[in-house]
């Protein structure tokens, strides 16, 4: 079945450098050509949420320059309609610095150019157009803290059931928690937000999303790497989802970007959070197979076989 999502978020081009290793403070490592893919957020899980099966249209801005057309257009090669983008004439596109060591490890700097741009009208706008469309909205918080602030509001004030992925924590987001976002945080990232809610030491990864929750009223899934996620509902109750082993790990880069755009996209087409979170983590899987963010992100067919062939998921 398919469902409609609604991504606001950003889109940057990645450069990207394999090298032996991962350099450190002031330290040159030289590696091999320089490579170019699409990347972004916003436009990884756009892309993720396409090839899971979803109808996907994507709200952000890019620079009046090569870099975005180019952008947009591999955005809508993948079938992910674009026509809510602003084009920023005074900021280039979002660009990503990415070194990447042969066990797929990365180091990524950012420039935020247009995603910096976003504003609140931006994103009301193509809201407006979009006013009986979502069955779900994804947030990612690396455009500006307006632009988040006005889509999660949004999505609450029209009744969409939305998806906050918090990278990175941003204090401007506090406000918007007591909306009740379904919250996908890494490990980090939860840490961050347990903080946030000045709640006190460093506890177990299982309490600190369980406070999260119990704050939002609505689900934690927190994304752990090559162990899987961990869901906590309201309830407080945790649930453990393992990863499959990848076959072999290229590069890691845009592995949480599948996952946030698998889960929405399944979300949207009906799915629990837990079968959601299921397919998130098996996308995430596979996408760490190939090199760049975007080239691995499995069809909804490669999907449903790597469901199949999982194992249950386990609660603790």
């Amino acid at each position: 079945m398919s469902g409609r999502l609604l991504v606001v978020g950003a889109v940057n081009v990645d450069m990207v450098v394999a090298a032996s290793r991962l350099p450190g403070p002031g330290e040159t490592v030289v590696g091999s050509n320089l490579q170019r893919y699409g990347g972004g957020k916003g436009g990884n899980s756009a892309v993720a949420a396409a090839r899971a099966g979803a109808d996907v249209r994507y709200v952000g801005a890019v620079g009046q320059d090569e870099l975005g057309t180019a952008a947009l257009g591999e955005l809508h090669a993948e079938g992910v309609d674009v026509d809510d983008v602003a084009i920023k004439q005074e900021a280039s596109t979002g660009a990503a610095l990415i070194v990447v060591d042969p066990a797929g490890e990365n180091q990524i700097a950012v420039a935020a150019g247009a995603n910096a741009a976003v504003t609140p009208q931006d994103v009301s706008a193509a809201v407006e157009r979009a006013r009986d469309w979502p069955g779900c909205v994804l947030v990612s918080t690396e455009i500006s803290i307006e632009g988040v602030v006005a889509a999660v509001e949004a999505a609450a004030a029209h009744g969409w059931l939305c998806v906050l992925n918090p990278a990175p924590v941003e204090p401007g987001i506090r406000g918007l928690l007591q909306l009740g976002p379904i919250l996908t945080p890494n490990r980090g990232e939860l840490k961050d937000l347990y903080h946030l809610l000045g709640e006190p030491g460093d506890p177990s990864i299982e309490t600190m999303a369980a406070a999260v929750a119990s704050h939002t009223r609505a689900p934690v899934v927190v994304t752990l790497g090559a162990e899987g996620v961990l869901s906590c509902g309201a309830d407080g109750v945790p649930h453990r989802i393992p990863a499959a082993s990848a076959r072999r790990v290229v590069d890691t880069t845009g592995a949480g970007d599948t996952f946030n755009g698998v889960f929405a996209a399944s979300l949207a087409m009906g799915a629990d959070v837990i079968h959601a979170a299921g397919r998130g983590v098996a996308a995430a899987s596979l996408s760490v197979e190939s090199a760049g963010a975007r080239t691995g992100m499995p069809s909804a067919s490669a999907i449903d076989a790597a469901m199949a062939s999982a194992q249950p998921s386990a609660r603790t």
